[in-house]
């Protein structure tokens, strides 16, 4: 029996969903590699807080890949993992050789906002497909991004 069956979720209305999710998933493989980077070339008076905050980011942006890859296969739906795949459905670009703490931030509020915009989608999406369980997942992250929307802003004034 299908997981979909069980959960009393249309697949119909659930394939928005799985597609808003698969695009997420997409994002978060790059934003997850970008902060890689960022944490490997920051330079400046501010090394040692960025490089271990950096660090802290991409592990928690590790966690909502698997969150997401494991929401898509309750729906039963197969995540991508091949990196050559995801780059093709990706709205955000990989970057490379950012060593400045203002440019790092730069970059991370504009993937934050893109995200975020995703999730949000995700969420209006989900919730016409009576998908609470993603819809709370969404939220979850929201509740973190909005925070650091704040912090990267507060940082860059």
């Amino acid at each position: 029996m299908k997981n979909l069956e069980v959960l009393g979720l249309d697949e119909k209305k659930i394939s928005s969903v799985v597609s808003g999710l698969n695009q997420l998933l997409a994002d978060l493989h790059v934003y997850y590699m970008n902060l890689r980077g960022l944490h490997w070339n920051i330079k400046g008076k501010s090394f040692f807080q960025l490089h271990e905050e950096f660090e802290k980011q991409y592990n928690d942006v590790a966690s909502k890949i698997d969150e997401v890859a494991e929401r898509l296969l309750q729906l039963d739906s197969k995540p991508e993992n091949r990196f050559s795949e995801l780059l093709k459905i990706a709205t955000l670009k990989e970057k490379n050789d950012i060593d400045a703490e203002t440019e790092a931030m730069q970059l991370i509020l504009n993937t934050l906002k893109v995200l975020i915009a995703s999730e949000r989608a995700v969420i209006a999406a989900a919730g016409e497909a009576n998908d609470e369980v993603t819809v709370a997942l969404m939220d979850d992250f929201l509740v973190g991004q909005e925070k650091a929307v704040w912090m990267v802003n507060a940082c860059l004034a």
